[in-house]
């Protein structure tokens, strides 16, 4: 009975959460497509430094060893994205010589990718194997983030049912505003809003694989857990420092700088609004 409450509590966080945050993004939100860089880089960074973080660093580790771990996953994360520039920079140079001009943003010695990637961003991929920067670092990072969630969720089940409830609820409110982030990034090069949603569906079903895992070794993980959040923020810090705040930065209007500050402390808001709502259900 419990592990079929773990399983049904895990699944209604981890993909609810991104049906909820979908059904907002292209549905209530949708008129604000272009302000969604600046909400999810918002949502981002405040689901990292507010909640992932402060969750890990109440463990009984030495901040030194977390630090650590934050570091080496900004790192990775950041050679992740190199490897992913590299390797359609790579496949476009060869597979589509003749548009080379338009395709070889993998290979610009000042970074002028970013800019690259912006405009083809901007317009609509044209190539469907187009994948926005970020992208890997999104899911790899939701994919831990999840199966951390999962840990937590069987945590609260075996401890008491009704606490499983709540925590279930907490995390599918916590996820909310950060999967619409998550969509809006996935979204960048890519016409299919379906393609996004399933992408982050996926990664939000480990929460379930977490789970499982969870209710079979749930006292060995738990000591693990701290490095998964850590681990797990590392990739939103990267993506929203590395790749949407500098999108951000292009814009130098006053009206459109005034807006971009307007929809980041949205994404803020909602993360801190929906961390004291959870935090006063405990």
């Amino acid at each position: 009975m419990t592990f079929l409450a773990i399983l049904v509590g895990t699944l209604v966080a981890g993909i609810g959460s991104v049906w909820v945050a979908a059904w907002l993004s292209f549905g209530v939100l949708s008129r604000y497509t272009q302000h969604m860089l600046s909400l999810a880089a918002g949502a981002l960074m405040a689901t990292s430094f507010l909640h992932l973080l402060p969750e890990a660093f109440e463990s009984d580790l030495a901040p030194h060893t977390l630090f650590m771990t934050l570091l080496l996953g900004l790192v990775f994360f950041f050679l992740l994205d190199k490897a992913e520039l590299w390797h359609h920079g790579h496949e476009h140079a060869h597979g589509h010589g003749h548009g080379q001009g338009h395709h070889d943003h993998g290979h610009s010695p000042d970074g002028g990718h970013a800019e690259a990637d912006a405009k083809v961003h901007a317009h609509g991929s044209a190539d469907s194997d187009e994948t926005p920067r970020g992208q890997w670092a999104i899911l790899a990072g939701d994919s831990v983030h999840c199966f951390g969630d999962g840990i937590l969720i069987a945590s609260a089940f075996i401890a008491d049912m009704r606490l499983g409830v709540i925590a279930a609820l907490a995390v599918l409110a916590h996820e909310v505003p950060h999967h619409m982030g998550d969509l809006a990034v996935l979204r960048q090069g890519s016409s299919s809003r379906r393609a996004a949603i399933v992408k982050v569906s996926m990664a939000g079903a480990i929460t379930a694989f977490g789970g499982a895992v969870g209710y079979v070794l749930v006292d060995a993980l738990h000591d693990w857990l701290p490095f998964f959040l850590v681990v797990a923020s590392s990739s939103f810090i990267y993506v929203a420092l590395a790749d949407l705040i500098p999108q951000l930065q292009k814009r130098l209007s006053a009206r459109e700088t005034a807006a971009q500050i307007i929809w980041l402390s949205v994404g803020m808001g909602m993360v801190v609004l929906v961390s004291t709502l959870a935090g006063h259900s405990h």
